[in-house]
């Protein structure tokens, strides 16, 4: 029996002994306060605000109150949420509610690193979250400008256009102008992006970009080659250069003309008349194969030495001889003759002649002549027959 007894009692104080006795210390904590961001750079005179993510990890709701344990001299904070300061927040079992903390700095702050502890009470739990900022004096306005494709291919009938973009990496809102610095008789023109309204400034925010297209048109007659343009962005004392290049690969442009511009001439029924046309070539590069046609009233007939030009260089110009032939049943009065030039890759071009039909002279004297036969016809009928 006492044997029995002792087995019982040993084996209670071995139970008891296995079993540790937990201190609320070596509970895990139901609350935590954290934020993405426990250390940041700002600016000297700028608030702060800082977002917090209070969690509640246990089974039961809690209320919990927010201060803050260290707090730098001359610092203000307060903790705001759904648009208002507030001192604590409900928050349910298993759930995670945000608290912005804003931060105020003193006007005579320096630059340097601050440290903030925020502290959160909930029933016998607590949580605390360091923070660290370190404050910076306002950085001056700095421009930084770029173009996806800053050089460009096309002819002088291409309308160029460059997608630039201009960067303030400052922390001052800054208006920035434009200048562009291009060959003689070329045209820079700067529009924002989804607009088609010249501008000379943009206004761009601090530590924000502006997208701008750059349109480059060039003279006619410009020769093929590489050209440079330099573009300038300037805001207060920050600058910025691109550098934009055009490489004109040459284009043929003719152009129908008469000696003097006299677009008109005469022309007589069943008769050929000449008449000289003018094909220039204003453009950059060589006029290949140019072919001569007309468009003319019905029955005429038009016919060109020489009707193909093997190639008219740049700058240059070669006559042309029209040999209009009105219809033999022409009607005296003004008509319209079309006379083009086309060479290789499209290039044409057209004018319309004014030609104005004429009666030919040997019917006039043809008719001449039959009324001094008819009127002598008479006379001397008169003659013979008044006798009697």
């Amino acid at each position: 029996m006492r044997r029995a007894a002792s087995l019982l009692i040993a084996l209670v104080l071995l139970t008891t002994t296995a079993m540790p006795v937990l201190a609320q210390g070596d509970v895990e904590s139901p609350l935590s306060i954290s934020t993405r961001y426990p250390a940041q750079v700002v600016e000297a005179n700028r608030t702060v605000t800082v977002s917090l993510d209070i969690e509640n990890r246990g089974e039961t709701p809690f209320i919990v109150y927010l201060e803050m344990k260290e707090l730098p001299e001359g610092w203000k904070a307060t903790f705001r949420g759904g648009g208002r300061i507030i001192k604590a927040i409900y928050v349910k079992p298993d759930r995670s509610l945000s608290v912005d903390l804003r931060l105020e700095q003193p006007k005579d702050v320096t630059p340097g690193t601050y440290q903030f502890v925020v502290l959160g009470r909930a029933d016998q739990w607590t949580a605390e979250l360091p923070i660290e900022l370190t404050v910076e004096e306002k950085l001056p306005p700095q421009l930084s400008f770029t173009v996806e494709l800053p050089v460009l291919r096309g002819t002088t009938s291409t309308n160029f256009r460059f997608d630039g973009t201009i960067k303030n990496d400052g922390d001052e809102d800054i208006t920035v102008n434009l200048e562009a610095q291009a060959p003689q008789g070329f045209q820079v023109a700067f529009k924002p992006s989804f607009g088609a309204q010249e501008v000379t400034s943009l206004p761009v925010n601090a530590n924000s970009s502006k997208s701008l297209n750059i349109e480059v048109s060039v003279p006619r007659n410009t020769p093929a080659g590489r050209y440079p343009i330099t573009v300038r962005a300037i805001g207060g004392d920050a600058e910025a250069t691109v550098e934009l290049a055009v490489e004109i690969t040459g284009q043929a442009d003719l152009n129908v003309t008469a000696p003097e511009g006299r677009l008109s001439a005469n022309a007589y029924v069943g008769q050929e008349t000449p008449l000289k046309v003018i094909v220039q070539n204003t453009g950059s590069a060589p006029a290949r194969n140019v072919e001569m046609s007309a468009t003319e009233p019905a029955n005429w007939k038009v016919e060109f030495d020489p009707k193909r030009i093997d190639e008219i260089p740049p700058g240059q110009q070669v006559e042309v001889t029209a040999r209009i032939r009105p219809a033999d049943k022409a009607v005296a009065g003004d008509y319209m003759v079309t006379i083009r030039a086309s060479a290789e890759g499209g290039v044409s071009d057209s004018t319309d002649f004014r030609i104005t039909v004429l009666t030919s002279t040997i019917w006039g004297m043809i008719g001449i002549g039959l009324i001094a036969v008819a009127v002598l016809v008479v006379g001397f009928a008169v003659m013979r027959f008044g006798r009697r």
